[in-house]
């Protein structure tokens, strides 16, 4: 089974569609979506296992220039 995250992804001003064409080229990266609230972008992301996730947020979203913070949200059941 693999794993599955939401991550929420705070951009600086005037980045978001930047960061996000950035995230849509990432293996892992599901879905994209911009969004309102406290954060800017909402990220589906798929991994064979946590540690893959992980890699994923600290080793490829992270660095995107215009990334200020992440909260990643693992999902523990799909929908019933």
């Amino acid at each position: 089974m693999r794993t599955k995250a939401y991550v929420l992804i705070e951009t600086r001003v005037g980045k978001t569609k930047e960061v996000a064409r950035a995230l849509a080229k990432l293996p892992g990266v599901k879905n994209v979506d911009i969004v309102t609230g406290l954060y800017d972008i909402m990220v589906v992301a798929e991994g064979s296992d946590l540690d893959a996730i992980g890699n994923l947020v600290t080793g490829h979203i992270h660095p995107i220039a215009g990334v200020t913070r992440t909260i990643t949200c693992l999902v523990l059941s799909e929908s019933i």
